[in-house]
C-alpha cells in the first residue's frame, strides 16, 4: 500500500514550505447557539455496545498490559479502529479527547511491533511537548515486559540529548515538528527508514503552523505503506492536507464526541461592564475546593497576571505557556496532577496533551477564536467516565 504516486523525490526535499508559527484565525463561531445544540445532541446520542479486547483478537502478552491498566473492553474509538489499523490501511479517526484515541493507534502499533520488531518503524508526530510524552508514558505501559523502545524527541530539551536518544535502539519515535526536523537536517534522523506515520491532534499538525515541516517528513518518508490520523475535531478546509499525507483512508468518526457528551456541563458566564472576572473566577474556583481547576488565557501575558493574582489570594496555582522552559513546564504539570497546585492557568499549550483524570473545572476567560479550540479545550474535563463543567467568560 505505499502512495508512491505522493512521493516527490528520494532526494532530500527543499526548503520550500512555510515553517512559520501562524495561527489559522477562525471566522468566529455563536458559542451560545453551539451548546444548546450540544445539550439536545447528547440527549439523543445513544452508546451501542461495546466488544471486548478478545474480540479484537488482542496478542496475549499485550492485552495482559491492557487489563493492567484496568480496560475490560475497549471505548469505540479503539473498536472501530484497531482492526482497521491492523489491516494496514490508512485512517482518519475522529473522536472526543479523553475517548482512548492514544491506545485506538498504539496497541495495534505495538501488536504489529511484537510480530516483527523492526527498529526505525514507526514515526509519531504531536503538536506539543506535553502529547509526546504522554503518548510516550502510554506507550511504556502498553508495551511492559515486551522488550520494545521509544524515544522522544522534543523542543526545550539540550540538543545533545536528543542526538543520545537516537543513538540508542528504537522501535519508535515521538516528537514534535521542530525538533524532529532539526534532527533530520543535522543528519542525525532518516525520515526514509519509517514505514509508518502518526500523526496525533492532526488537526493542528495540519494547520499552516506546522503543516511545511509536516509536507518535509512525509515526503522523505519514502518507503511510508501506512498514515494514521487521530483528532477530537477536524476542519473541511484541512481536506486537500489530509489527502496529501494519506493514501485512500478509511474516515471513522466517533458517535459521542466532546461537544456532544452529557459529562461536560457547558454554560456561559456574561460579564457586565463593571464587574471583575477575576472575582468571578476566584468564585468558580471556591465552589470546588477539592478539585482541578484549568484557566485558559488567549495569551501568555493574561496567563501569567492571573497567575500572579491568584497567588496573592494564596489559591494554589501553577502556570504553562510556550515561552517557559521545558522543566517548568514540566514542573508545573506534575505540581498539577499530584495536588500540589489546585489550578493551571494556561494557553492553548495546555489544550492537547494532558491527561488529568480528575479536572472538575474548565474557565475560558474569553470565547475561543475557533469552535475547535473550544472543544479542545473543555475535552480536558469529562474524562475517563467521570463528569465536569465548562464555563465560558463573555462580555
Amino acid at each position: 500500500m505505499e502512495n508512491n504516486s505522493k512521493r516527490r523525490s528520494s532526494r532530500r526535499p527543499k526548503k520550500s514550505y512555510n515553517r512559520g508559527n501562524r495561527r489559522k484565525k477562525g471566522l468566529g463561531f455563536d458559542l451560545q447557539e453551539f451548546i444548546g445544540t450540544s445539550r439536545k445532541q447528547s440527549q439523543k446520542t445513544i452508546v451501542e455496545q461495546r466488544k471486548s479486547f478478545k474480540d479484537l483478537d488482542i496478542d496475549p502478552e499485550v492485552f495482559e498490559n491492557i487489563k493492567h491498566q484496568g480496560f475490560s473492553e475497549p471505548t469505540e474509538i479503539q473498536e472501530r479502529a484497531i482492526p482497521i489499523i491492523k489491516d494496514g490501511t490508512d485512517i482518519v479517526g475522529i473522536a472526543g479527547t479523553g475517548t482512548g484515541k492514544t491506545g485506538a493507534f498504539l496497541i495495534p502499533i505495538i501488536e504489529s511491533l511484537v510480530a516483527n520488531p523492526k527498529t526505525d518503524n514507526i514515526l509519531i508526530v504531536t503538536p506539543t511537548r506535553e502529547l509526546a510524552s504522554q503518548v510516550y508514558d502510554e506507550f511504556r505501559k502498553l508495551s511492559r515486559g515486551l522488550n520494545l523502545y521509544a524515544s522522544t524527541l522534543i523542543g526545550g530539551i539540550p540538543i545533545g540529548q536528543s542526538i543520545k536518544a537516537l543513538k540508542r535502539k528504537n522501535h519508535i519515535i515521538i516528537g514534535t515538528p521542530g525538533r524532529l526536523i532539526d534532527m533530520y537536517e543535522r543528519r542525525f534522523l532518516r525520515f526514509d527508514r519509517f514505514d509508518k506515520l502518526v500523526l496525533d491532534e492532526f488537526d493542528r499538525m495540519l494547520d499552516m503552523g506546522f503543516l511545511g515541516d509536516v509536507k518535509i517528513i512525509n515526503d522523505a518518508m519514502i518507503h511510508k505503506k501506512q498514515t494514521l490520523l487521530f483528532s477530537a475535531t477536524m476542519e473541511k478546509s484541512q481536506r486537500e492536507a489530509v489527502d496529501y499525507v494519506t493514501n485512500n483512508p478509511t474516515e471513522i468518526t466517533a458517535k459521542v464526541s466532546t461537544a456532544f457528551t452529557k459529562a461536560i456541563d457547558q454554560s456561559v458566564l456574561r460579564v457586565s461592564q463593571g464587574n471583575s472576572k477575576m472575582k468571578m473566577v476566584e468564585d468558580l474556583i471556591t465552589e470546588t475546593p477539592d478539585d482541578k481547576v484549568v484557566i485558559f488565557c488567549e495569551t501568555k501575558r493574561q496567563v501569567e497576571n492571573i497567575h500572579k493574582q491568584l497567588k496573592s489570594t494564596e489559591i494554589r496555582s501553577v502556570m504553562m505557556h510556550g515561552d517557559r522552559s521545558q522543566s517548568k513546564r514540566e514542573t508545573a504539570l506534575k505540581h498539577f496532577k499530584t495536588g500540589q497546585s489546585k489550578v493551571l492557568v494556561a494557553t492553548d499549550v495546555a489544550s492537547r496533551g494532558i491527561d488529568v483524570a480528575d479536572i472538575s473545572l474548565v474557565i475560558n476567560l474569553e470565547v475561543p477564536r475557533t469552535l475547535n479550540d473550544y472543544i479542545h479545550r473543555i475535552g480536558r474535563t469529562g474524562r475517563a467516565g467521570k463528569s465536569g463543567r465548562a464555563v465560558t467568560m463573555m462580555g
